[in-house]
């Protein structure tokens, strides 16, 4: 989803602070104060001096920092499990012009379907390889990291052949619980983006086109309402958010379940609901004419009766 640049641009120069200022980078965020009009940001600098910023709106793209959630006790349950994931950098061993650098390589694990495996090619022959599993299955001592993601990357034949003994370019990382929920995406004076607001997880990655559509729907309505006109940020903004947040959920539980592998590894598939799928998968779960967005979980379920009879 493309964001208008200019409309963009338009609203970032509206909702400058009053006084001039902006929250730069090392500069901490210790309160907001939400209002309709006039949210104010109280922030400190790197020396500890406070200063307090005024705006028209406050947009909270923190990403997993989160800011808002925390400072006004938005944080809602997730419905998801919590799960976990180990990664690091290596450099692969694509053959040249044999495999598209540009396409992500994702596999499950031989004997667990609930647990996949990333392979991003990046510049200079580099790849960020990682292992997503429940959090209780990866939870090991930090020392013993490295050798984990090892031994389940050779696990997997295609990422043992592609990665196999490829010495890790940085320490293994660990992430956790990075699935999270809000009881509302807005309020007076603010809006939620990406994933300050709601994150399912990782595994199409779902983030990065949910913070593109939040982005393109907020600006849109706080367009609206900025030259005046009354505007409905639940119906407008939050809702429709939503529908697309709760397409992906219906494709990412019934990944971990194993109903969406029995899916698209059928063998005997229909193009036309190919597309439809590989439509959801790219991005397009706003797009109501494809019945696996209009009606994610009723479609799904008799899709997978009809591909697991025997």
């Amino acid at each position: 989803y493309q964001v208008e640049r200019a409309a963009f641009d338009d609203i970032l120069i509206r909702c400058a602070a009053a006084q001039g200022a902006d929250v730069r980078f090392g500069h901490t965020v210790q309160a907001v104060h939400t209002d309709s009009v006039a949210p104010r940001v109280d922030v400190t600098d790197e020396a500890g001096h406070a200063y307090q910023i005024e705006a028209r709106f406050v947009f909270d793209a923190s990403g997993f920092g989160r800011v808002l959630p925390r400072l006004l006790n938005l944080e809602a349950p997730t419905r998801m499990p919590t799960r976990a994931a180990l990664f690091s950098h290596v450099y692969d061993g694509l053959p040249a012009g044999a495999h598209d650098r540009n396409k992500i390589c994702v596999a499950t694990h031989p004997e667990r379907r609930d647990v996949w495996f990333w392979m991003i090619p990046l510049a200079g022959g580099r790849s960020s390889v990682g292992c997503v599993a429940e959090s209780s299955f990866l939870d090991v001592p930090e020392n013993e990291r490295e050798a984990m993601l090892r031994a389940l990357i050779q696990k997997e034949p295609t990422f043992n052949r592609l990665i196999g003994d490829a010495p890790f370019l940085m320490p293994v990382r660990h992430i956790g619980g990075y699935s999270a929920n809000v009881e509302r995406l807005h309020g007076p004076g603010y809006a939620l983006l990406g994933n300050a607001g709601e994150f399912l997880d990782p595994v199409f990655s779902s983030g990065v086109t949910i913070a593109l559509r939040s982005a393109h729907l907020a600006v849109q309505t706080l367009n609206r309402q900025l030259d005046g006109e009354q505007v409905d940020w639940s119906a407008q903004y939050d809702v429709p958010l939503r529908k697309g947040i709760d397409t992906f959920r219906a494709f990412v539980e019934r990944w971990y379940t194993g109903e969406l592998q029995d899916i698209i590894f059928y063998p005997d598939q229909t193009p036309s609901i190919r597309r439809m799928i590989s439509s959801v998968l790219a991005g397009y779960a706003w797009d109501e004419s494809n019945p696996y967005v209009a009606d994610p979980v009723r479609r799904l379920n008799a899709l997978h009766e009809v591909c697991t009879q025997r």
